[in-house]
């Protein structure tokens, strides 16, 4: 099977990574790609919101199947123009991913459909936003509505915090028509954690929990990011807690989305919190998470293709999903002022000298060498035996790797009970 991976971070890299571990894939190419890409599969110069462009190679390249991993092109429904091409392809069709690309819209799916969730009301008007958080009080939580590279939520400490942030995304326009309205939530209390899910529409199999670490300083300071570094498992997410959100939480949600005519099929993600009230939902994703796949896909020892096959071919009910009983921490590498303003173009050292599995983001690969090209440069994934273990693997891993302004958190997995 020739497979075309629509997307270019370390996400992208670890599937493609998986991919080439199934004995049905014969050929990868990955559009755009990136340099750590690039030495496992031919890359393409196609933006994932091209979709016109992304159609054309799949068509021009033969392939026989896709992989849509990132956000912004499963919103703007490249999975529908694939079917539309009779071209299989893993992930939601646009009217499904919208659970991720409007948080105006998963915060009424939640409400009527009984899922745990933050109390929260939605405004397209900033006046009555301000009003409503001078009402409630902090802290609070303000969201843009629309897709912002992870970084459109903010936790408001202060009043003047919260009114900065509506001002930020209503008014000064700094997430772009994503932030036109926005949902302000209750602050809510209690560990994170992720729980991806493979579903086909009907079935759900969640994957190992895993704990994001989204702010870009030690001891959760800084601004939120795409995400600094994650664990799996992730503590405190017992056997009893897993089977209610099953209950409560996975089930209700693709009942809900297939009762409403957007029926799901792809990974969906489950950004949890455990609160004294029990679990609850913080958001959906419609795709795997970065950096929780580098954490997830190296526990999977069955073969990804297969399930990805089944999920768009509705059998995932037919497949046993097994996964390896170790730990696993990555650890992002970022350039120096992420998420801000950061350079580009430093040569990196030391990358063949890791014993960790090395997953390139934001790198590409010019005269032989590796050059950084983005905010998250490398996610270094290690495994142990339980989760201290895999924390000080992965941060051994790094030690030979550098490049100039090179930034990373000390205390991936080492903050939380």
């Amino acid at each position: 099977m020739k497979i075309l991976v629509v997307g270019g971070g370390g996400r992208e890299h670890a599937i493609v990574w998986k991919l080439l571990q199934s004995p049905q894939v014969t050929e990868i190419i990955c559009a755009p790609g990136n340099g750590g890409i690039s030495q496992l599969a031919k890359c393409f110069s196609v933006k994932t919101t091209d979709l016109d462009g992304q159609v054309s190679l799949a068509k021009n390249e033969n392939v026989d199947f896709v992989v849509v991993a990132p956000d912004d092109p499963l919103a703007l429904g490249l999975v529908d123009r694939f079917e539309a091409e009779q071209i299989p392809a893993f992930g939601p069709r646009a009217n499904a991913a919208i659970i991720e690309a409007s948080k105006v819209f998963s915060k009424g799916f939640m409400q009527r459909h009984n899922i745990p969730t933050a109390k929260y009301r939605a405004f397209s008007n900033a006046d009555e936003a301000v009003s409503y958080i001078r009402t409630e009080g902090v802290p609070i939580v303000v969201k843009a509505d629309g897709l912002a590279l992870g970084k459109g939520v903010i936790i408001a400490k202060t009043v003047e915090e919260a009114e900065a942030a509506v001002k930020n995304m209503m008014s000064d326009g700094t997430f772009g028509a994503a932030g036109a309205e926005v949902v302000i939530e209750e602050f809510m209390e209690g560990p994170e954690v992720t729980v991806l899910c493979f579903t086909d529409g009907q079935t759900i199999c969640p994957m190992p929990s895993s704990r994001d670490h989204k702010r870009a300083l030690d001891g959760d300071k800084g601004l939120n990011t795409g995400g600094m570094g994650a664990i799996s498992p992730a503590p405190g997410y017992t056997d009893e807690i897993a089977a209610q959100c099953m209950e409560e939480i996975f089930l209700p949600t693709i009942r809900g989305m297939a009762s409403e005519g957007r029926e799901f099929k792809g990974t969906l993600y489950f950004g949890l919190m455990l609160t004294k009230d029990g679990p609850k939902v913080i958001e959906y994703n419609a795709r795997f998470g970065d950096p929780e796949t580098q954490v997830i896909l190296p526990r999977l020892e069955s073969d990804l293709f297969e399930i990805f096959r089944a999920t768009v071919d509705k059998t995932l009910a037919d497949l046993e999903i097994k996964w390896k009983p170790e730990a696993t921490c990555c650890v992002v590498l970022a350039s120096g002022g992420y998420p801000g303003k950061y350079k580009t173009g430093f040569e990196i050292s030391g990358t063949k000298k890791s014993d960790g599995i090395v997953f390139h983001a934001g790198t590409r690969f010019e005269n032989g060498k590796f050059l950084t090209a983005g905010g998250r440069v490398f996610g270094i994934t290690a495994y142990g035996a339980d989760v201290p273990e895999a924390v000080e693997n992965a941060y051994s891993a790094i030690t030979p790797i550098s490049f100039e302004n090179m930034h990373f958190r000390r205390d991936i997995g080492k903050t939380f009970g």
